[in-house]
C-alpha cells in the first residue's frame, strides 16, 4: 500500500501520526508530503521512509496513494493559514485513496457528530482507522491470490 501522510505549519500532527503508524506497521513504507519543509523535517525524523515539501509533491503523490492521511484542512483550498492550495485541496479530494482525516480548529471546519477530543485522541483513532484499512486490503490481496491458485 502506498501511504501518503500529508502536514503542513510545523508537522506536529503528521509527526505523531508517523510515529504511531511506524510502531503498529514497521514494514510499511510512509511517504512524509510537507506543505512546507518545517513539517517534511518533522515527519522525516519522526521516521518516515521518504519525503518532499510543496504543492507539485502533494499533486504528484496523492494521484497513485492507496491511503492518505492528514488534517482535514487538506480538503479546503486556502486552509492552514493558506498553505494548502486550491490545486492541493482538489488533488486530495479527487484522488481514489481512502482518505482519513484528523479533524483540528485550526482550519475552521467542524464536523457535525465528531466529539470534540484532544488531538492526540484523533490521531490514535486515525492510525487505527489506517491499521484496519491496511489489514483488509491485506486480506483481500491474499483471497485475490488463493483465487488465482
Amino acid at each position: 500500500m502506498k501511504i501518503v501522510v500529508i502536514d503542513g505549519q510545523g508537522g506536529s500532527m503528521g509527526r505523531i501520526v508517523v510515529e504511531q503508524l511506524k510502531r503498529r506497521l514497521p514494514q510499511q513504507e510512509l511517504i512524509a508530503i510537507g506543505t512546507n519543509s518545517i513539517a517534511t523535517a518533522a515527519m522525516l525524523r519522526a521516521g518516515a521512509d521518504r519525503g518532499a515539501s510543496g504543492e507539485n509533491p502533494v499533486i504528484v503523490n496523492v494521484a497513485d496513494a492507496d491511503l492518505i492521511i492528514g488534517p482535514i484542512g487538506l480538503l479546503a483550498a486556502n486552509a492552514l493559514l493558506g498553505e494548502v492550495t486550491p490545486a492541493m485541496a482538489t488533488a486530495v479530494g479527487s484522488a481514489r485513496a481512502w482518505k482519513v482525516l484528523i479533524p483540528a480548529g485550526r482550519c475552521r471546519i467542524r464536523v457535525a457528530g465528531v466529539a470534540d477530543l484532544a488531538l492526540g485522541e484523533y490521531v490514535r483513532q486515525a492510525v487505527d482507522t489506517v491499521c484496519a484499512l491496511c489489514a483488509d486490503s491485506a486480506a483481500a490481496k491474499k483471497e485475490e491470490n488463493k483465487d488465482l491458485a
